[in-house]
């Protein structure tokens, strides 16, 4: 029997949710094409307007094998010098080797990122190494980035499941956040890659990755990045908030995708995250109308409609407002217009009223 008390979702929410946007990077570097430098940056700069305060802009590898971020100099020049940058705002890049933390540094970039996973499987096919061998790389970059005074975020990709290797263990995941943490990375995001996790899954690795019994990393220095592959992203993220988790990657308009997974849909749509945590009174100091605006920007120049579910009702919805007030103001126009058209009725000579009143009045006595 339910109780009458005010119903409530298992653990405690967060009262506020970091969102990092993983759109301009993440999202487009999954694109089919590679779009305009001029465009990415009116994205990053709409993005900044939106509110969100942690942009990862481009990722500093080499153009042979990701060229969609081989404008990542040009990409940092205009935020930093054509009024792009926001005040609060980081804007960060991946940077996978110390040649890409090199350029990074001297592109501007607030913050880097180095990005392993938690399947030895995934690892050789993707940087053809495997977990222990890519942590060896790392280290050095960590480490470099540590004297330049930048900071490091750690990415572990696959923590719910590989495209080689089927379910990942979470004491796996465990082993490789507490390796990137103790070597200097300042925040960890656990990456569901393909998609597949539900949230007991989820919830499973979290504890895996913070408990005493597990490695002990602070659910401070805790991310989710969830893919959106069979619908559960959102889900997952509100299984993890509800265990202290309170950053969250995504993507606007549900950008990217996985090219592992034949079928996966994207990172998760940022503006599906904002309005989940808004409607659960959840803060993420995001502007969702300014947000809509960067989606319908990044759409419009894909060629497509945004993934987002929640920016498609929202941008519907506000496109029937706009056509519904545009009606009423034509019809107020009409009806100014036929009232100043109309020929004006001469007054009735003095009396005239009257004596008309007198003689309908006789007619129908008669």
């Amino acid at each position: 029997m339910l109780s009458s008390a005010e119903p409530r979702l298992a653990g405690n929410l967060p009262s506020h949710v970091r969102i990092v946007e993983v759109g301009p990077r993440d999202g487009l570097q999954n694109e089919p094409g590679v779009v305009e430098t001029a465009t990415k940056v009116a994205l990053i700069s709409a993005l900044g307007d939106s509110g969100l305060d942690y942009i990862e802009a481009t990722s500093f590898v080499s153009p042979k094998w990701v060229p969609q971020m081989g404008d990542n100099k040009e990409v940092f020049a205009a935020i930093n010098g054509d009024g792009v940058r926001r005040p609060g705002v980081v804007y960060s890049a991946l940077t996978p080797n110390m040649r890409g933390l090199e350029a990074a540094i001297e592109a501007g970039a607030d913050e880097v990122a180095v990005f392993g996973a938690a399947s030895d499987a995934f690892s050789l096919r993707n940087i053809n190494c495997t977990v222990i061998e890519s942590m060896e790389r790392f280290q050095p970059v960590c480490e470099a980035a540590a004297k330049a005074g930048i900071p490091v975020r750690g990415y572990v990709s696959t923590v719910m499941g590989c495209p080689y290797a089927g379910e990942v263990d979470p004491e796996a995941v465990g082993w490789v956040a507490r390796r990137l943490l103790d070597m200097g990375c300042r925040e960890i995001s656990l990456g569901d890659t393909i998609g597949v996790g539900n949230p007991m899954q989820m919830q499973r690795v979290i504890h895996a990755v913070c408990s005493d019994e597990g490695h002990g990393v602070p659910l401070s220095a805790v991310a989710v990045h969830c893919h959106d592959t069979y619908g559960t992203a959102l889900a997952n993220i509100l299984a993890a908030m509800q265990m202290g988790v309170s950053v969250v990657d995504s993507a606007v308009g549900g950008l990217g995708g996985c090219p592992y997974a034949k079928g996966a849909s994207g990172n998760v749509a940022t503006e599906d995250v904002v309005y989940m945590c808004h409607g659960m009174g959840v803060e993420t100091g995001v502007d969702m109308d300014a947000l809509l605006a960067a989606s319908r920007l990044i759409s419009h120049a894909l060629g497509r409609e945004p993934a987002s579910k929640a920016a498609k009702a929202l941008i519907a919805k506000h496109d029937a407002e706009r056509a519904a007030a545009e009606a009423e103001q034509d019809a107020k126009a009409r009806r100014q217009q036929e009232r100043a058209a109309a020929p004006a009725q001469q007054p009735l000579p003095s009396g005239t009223a009257s004596r008309a009143c007198h003689a309908q009045a006789v007619a129908a006595r008669q």
